[in-house]
């Protein structure tokens, strides 16, 4: 063949060339496409319409609803209607939809800038219902969706017409907090106001925080710098004491309900009875150790009775309301892993254990409620495989328990007042996102098959597989490997560890976000990616979860130097070449694998890392440690500054100068210790970035950690 022929057919035969080559991963897809071109699609806001077998879904600027038994797709609303409406009566214009909340099959309400604004679509109005100052926080909605509760700095309000707002707290010290989260969200808490089935009371947390000592946030944006005070108990020292009231909106009084001693203790699960005469609190120890249920008088305040308790000889962590059966006030289901997993359990209201409605070695990891007759309860678990998560249903009466999702993955089900039809939403491996319409015995119809949003990316092999630890219990682990893997070749491995409580790394679902593109990347630079799911991980039961009491750190690094040794087996791992990354108490894993495994692993990265539990608040750190006090042993093994002089590789520690959950002071301390024995540490400061690094800057995060493993591994 000619020179010149060849040019030519070279030349033809390009372009296809060049469309067909997959894209690789930029910093910039990590950051800034991560959580939107590199999304699955979605269907926004999807949801049942009250009382009927139709749904909703947000799709740009306009409300769409769907029906079970049609496949056409009515337009109830928009933005542009919408602000028509509002226009019509002199309110302002809203820039987008936020999230709706249907009251019944006509009318939705949401709130947007402090308004709680209603929207009828067969009466094509809008109004705002009420308003609360722009100042307020912590916004709710009572049950009758016209009253607003909020906070305004520490003390509670209530508008009930949003023509005036009424102080329900008055507290003059900003260190009393009424109307707020507490217990710094540990115990499920995410809010401190609960309103009555039919909004005639609110029941509210009152946090002292004044015996809590001050801790020092350095805000550098003003000359000079200021100091901002910010309440942190830390393992051993004092804890803020916790009450609560109940506000009546009749006669605008509060009853106090008598929690008695001691004030250290922790109150979670707050729950109103059906008929709003109880309340029920469970009380927690500050060891964490035992729990009581109590019934207080609503009108008087006073305890009725203790129902139950449960003891542990290491924890009791309850994280759930009480959950009352329709048509049944007097009987309630509780969720607890009295057994060593998370199970539902059927109580009467005086207290009697009527029956355990679920066992087995698995657990309900999300609880739906009860159809509305009260004759089955709905619920997610990890019966078929701790990777999985599937819906059932479980018949009252007779405890018959039936699956309803059927394909394998990670499905999250939203289920018609009826309990008659499902929207299940779920992922696997292989599938980015597929949503589906449902009954007990078929799909229906297809709503959603969402395309692969990296088909045209360079993507290696994953692989998802168990291997034993030294006590033959099966640990999870997933290896990503490069795009072009040859056996025959040598290949470094980067580690990815999270390795505490309440968190699983490794699922059956489709791998997308922040960490995996990140995780593609470095894959497509030659790297092979591994994360195991330690004892200590989440999902797996409380003898799995509860191995790493008083000792973190140190079964979580036997389980990972498991993963090592398994890696080393392999021929086309590069046994020499091994680098770890985490945050939080990832960082802390990093950190305590560059130290505390006789470098096994030659560069890490540790972002907002405990480097010393004692650093670390009361709440988690001493349902798993103890007190350091009661565990000196255990908190000496832990901290890594105690480890410092073992420092062989490279580790770079970065953190959040306004960090207020791991504050900055844990990585201080070692850089500190470091300086101190002439120890080279890799070290950068994220200014005025909090427990993550967020925006922008991020780029520079992300920059800097590629680079460092590049660079070292």
């Amino acid at each position: 063949m000619s020179r010149f022929k060849l040019i030519v057919i070279c030349f033809l035969l390009a372009p296809a060339f060049i469309f067909s080559q997959k894209k690789n991963f930029t910093v910039e897809d990590v950051i800034i496409n991560a959580y939107s071109k590199l999304m699955p699609e979605n269907l926004s806001q999807l949801q049942w319409i009250p009382a009927s077998h139709d749904f909703s879904f947000v799709k740009d600027k306009f409300i769409l609803a769907g029906s079970v038994d049609s496949e056409k797709y009515d337009t109830l609303s928009s933005l542009d209607k919408i602000n028509a409406l509002l226009s019509e009566k002199g309110y302002d214009k809203i820039n987008y939809l936020p999230p709706i909340s249907w009251i019944d099959e006509n009318e939705f309400n949401f709130i947007y800038d402090n308004k709680l604004i209603r929207v009828n679509v067969e009466a094509n109005t809008a109004e705002v219902i009420n308003r609360a100052p722009e100042e307020a926080e912590n916004l709710t909605v009572a049950p009758n969706n016209r009253y607003l509760a909020f906070t305004i700095k520490n003390n509670l309000y209530v508008s009930l017409d949003g023509k005036e707002f009424k102080a329900v707290t008055n507290e003059p010290d900003s260190n009393i907090i009424c109307g707020q989260s507490v217990h710094r969200n540990e115990f499920g808490i995410n809010g401190g106001i609960f309103w009555s089935p039919n909004s005639d009371f609110i029941a509210f947390y009152r946090m002292d925080q004044t015996m809590v000592s001050d801790y020092p946030l350095l805000d550098i944006s003003s000359k000079p710098a200021r100091i901002k005070n910010i309440k942190y108990p830390m393992a051993g020292q004092a804890s803020h004491h916790v009450t609560v009231g109940i506000y009546k909106i009749d006669d605008e009084s509060t009853t106090w309900l008598n929690t008695g001693e001691p004030k250290d203790q922790y109150l979670t699960s707050l729950t109103w009875s059906p008929d709003q005469k109880n309340f029920f609190i469970a009380h927690l120890n500050r060891d964490q150790n035992h729990l009581k249920l109590i019934k207080y008088d609503v009108s008087s305040g006073e305890p009725v009775k203790t129902l139950f308790e449960e003891r542990d000889d290491k924890y009791v962590e309850p994280e759930t309301p009480l959950y009352f059966i329709p048509g049944s006030p007097n009987k309630f289901v509780w969720l607890s892993e009295r057994d060593g997993y998370k199970h539902a359990y059927l109580y009467d209201t005086d207290g009697n254990l009527l029956k355990q409605l679920t066992k087995g070695e698995w657990v309900i990891t999300d609880f739906d409620g009860f159809d509305k007759d009260g004759k089955y309860l709905f619920f997610t678990a990890t019966k078929e495989s701790p990777l999985e998560r599937h819906y059932y249903r479980l018949e009252l009466k007779n405890d018959k328990l039936e699956k309803i999702t059927k394909e394998p993955g990670t499905h999250s089900v939203r289920r018609s007042d009826d309990g008659d039809f499902f929207i299940d939403n779920y992922s696997n491996y292989d599938t980015p996102r597929k949503i589906v319409l449902a009954n007990y015995n078929n799909t229906l119809r297809n709503l959603l098959t969402a395309d692969d949003p990296l088909s045209e990316y360079n993507l290696g092999k994953t692989e998802v597989f168990t291997i034993k630890n030294k006590e033959g219990i099966d640990l999870y682990c997933r290896m990503i490997l490069p795009p072009d893997f040859d056996p025959a070749k040598k290949y470094p491995v980067i580690f990815y560890v999270y390795g505490g409580p309440h968190a699983q790394l490794i699922t059956n679902s489709f791998g997308y976000g922040r960490y995996f593109i990140w995780f593609y990347m470095m894959a497509q630079k030659g790297y092979i990616v591994f994360t195991l799911d330690n004892r200590g991980s989440d999902n797996r039961g409380l003898e799995f979860e509860q191995a790493t009491f008083r000792r973190l750190g140190t079964v979580e690094i036997e389980d990972q130097l498991c993963g090592v040794e398994y890696l080393k087996k392999l021929s086309y791992v590069d046994t020499s070449r091994f680098g770890v990354f985490g945050w939080s108490y990832g960082g802390f894993m990093a950190a305590s694998l560059m130290l505390r495994t006789g470098n096994q692993f030659k560069a890490g990265v540790g972002g907002g890392a405990v480097i010393d539990w004692s650093l670390y608040e009361v709440m988690y750190t001493e349902r798993y440690m103890d007190t350091p006090e009661s565990n000196p042993e255990g908190y000496k093994e832990s901290s890594l500054l105690n480890y410092v002089d073992n420092l062989k590789g490279k580790l770079l520690l970065v953190h959040g100068t306004f960090d207020p959950v791991v504050v900055w002071q844990h990585t201080l301390l070692f850089a500190e210790k470091a300086m101190h024995l002439n120890k080279p540490l890799d070290y950068f400061p994220y200014v005025k970035h909090e427990h993550g690094v967020r925006g922008r800057d991020a780029l520079h995060l992300y920059t800097k950690i590629t680079d460092y493993f590049v660079d070292n591994l």
